[in-house]
């Protein structure tokens, strides 16, 4: 009988090739389990008999795709990002930008402040890092470039502020992760909440320390503020903050599902729009257009990891994985810094997904070896996959905000910019490693 180990251990590697040449992530998983099932279940009798392995294959693939596909927490997925597309065309995600500008461009680095709590309020409705680079990338980084500010801060503030969707719920990696792992999705939601406002109060601490240093990189506002306007920002702001209530008040007082309460902010939001007169029906329809496109995407890639896990599972690759290192009797705390690493190491090169649903076999059964509590860990893996957003050489949200901007700002300045933000990251990921507790309050209180 051939060795399921090996099998596994040259599956990981023939997916991380595919992955060097630029397959896409779901056909390199998709097609490296089919066919290593084959292999598997073709020598499960000691010789190669390939019409005795077509059934048992076909049928693990194709289970194991429908399982996924009618998953009922991953119909959450499409609603939270339509609540992205509608709130952005209805106008409401932008408003706690404005409202942040108005309320701090008189204070030194403000309006990059703002771009930051910006982001943390779109993260608040969307839930897609990359999406929430972009959308405020092409509001805020042009304006701070036309105000003076520094390049490296103008682009950088963004970069870094986009990665707040990863943590601050909902977000769609922790979707993924909950379905993976079968936890609470709406813990895991909950558990996000001080992290990611850890890190947004982390961003503009260190938004001020740079100004204090460097007065020349974000010019004084010598404007006029009219009368009035804080409170009108403010006012204008309620939608997104009654929203992201909804989410969070709802999951944790225990009124209804994560599932339930992205179906009642996609209704809301939709009303909201037409009321306040912005949004059109063309916009609604290309909203949903963008969402179908890029829930496919999501539905595709997550179908073909759901087989991967199962061809895993039949190698026994992750159970002799976690013998060995229990085996080499690791401490925590090395096994921790070795999973950060290498998600670390990872992040420089692959897309959060495609590192989550890549690793996630291997990661999880030796975790629960050690007794970790999955809802920290999932933390710990967002914040990871958080960081690998803006780390080079491939930091994907850095290269979308060098999209915005254009020739105005090399990638190479907004990485400079990047470094201090990295080194606050690396801190916050730190704290949640030594302190569980920063994770798990929320969850631990809710009904």
């Amino acid at each position: 009988m051939m060795d399921g180990t090996l099998v596994g251990l040259a599956a990981f590697g023939a997916v991380i090739l595919l992955l060097a040449i630029r397959v896409p992530i779901a056909f390199a998983l998709a097609s490296v389990a089919t066919i290593g099932s084959f292999v598997m279940f073709a020598f499960r009798t000691g010789t190669f008999t390939p019409e005795r392995a077509i059934k048992p294959t076909t049928s693990m693939v194709f289970s194991n795709f429908f399982d996924l596909i009618h998953s009922y927490d991953l119909s959450m997925v499409p609603l939270f990002v339509a609540l992205g597309h509608i709130a952005y065309r209805s106008e409401i995600t932008t408003r706690i930008y404005d409202a942040a500008r108005v309320w701090l461009v008189r204070i030194p680095g403000g309006v990059a402040m703002a771009s930051v709590v910006g982001c943390g309020g779109f993260s608040a409705i969307t839930g897609s890092s990359i999406a929430c680079a972009s959308t405020m990338g092409r509001i805020c980084s042009p304006e701070m470039l036309r105000m003076g500010y520094d390049k490296r801060l103008a682009t950088s503030s963004v970069a870094a502020g986009g990665t707040l969707g990863s943590l601050i719920p909902p977000s769609v990696l922790f979707i993924i992760y909950g379905i993976f792992t079968e936890t609470s999705i709406s813990k895991l939601f909950l558990a996000g909440i001080l992290p990611g406002l850890l890190t947004l109060a982390g961003f503009l601490v260190v938004i001020y320390l740079w100004v204090r240093k460097d007065p020349a990189s974000a010019p004084t506002f010598t404007g006029e503020i009219r009368r009035g306007a804080k409170r009108r920002a403010a006012l204008k702001a309620w939608p997104a903050i009654a929203l992201f209530a909804v989410i969070i008040g709802g999951i944790y007082g225990g009124i209804f599902t994560a599932t339930e309460a992205a179906a009642i902010c996609v209704s809301a939001a939709v009303v909201i729009g037409f009321l306040q007169k912005k949004l059109t029906w063309d916009g609604l329809l290309r909203s949903l257009r963008e969402t179908a496109l890029q829930s496919a995407a999501i539905f595709v890639i997550a179908a073909s990891a759901k087989i991967f896990v199962a061809f895993v599972a039949l190698t026994g690759v992750a159970s002799a994985l976690g013998e060995s290192i229990t085996a080499a009797q690791l401490s925590p705390v090395v096994l921790l810094a070795a999973i950060a690493v290498l998600y670390l190491v990872l992040g420089m090169f692959l897309d959060p997904i495609g590192i989550m649903v890549l690793t996630l076999p291997l990661m999880i059964p030796l975790v629960e070896g050690y007794g970790f509590d999955l809802i920290w860990f999932g933390v710990v893996i967002i914040k990871l996959l958080e960081i690998g957003l803006i780390t080079p050489p491939v930091g994907l949200n850095v290269f979308v905000i060098g999209n915005v901007v254009g020739k105005q700002v090399s990638i190479d300045q907004i990485f400079a910019g990047i470094v201090r933000f990295l080194a606050l990251d690396f801190v916050v990921l730190l704290l949640l490693m030594a302190f569980p507790i920063i994770s798990t309050l929320i969850p631990s209180t809710m009904q």
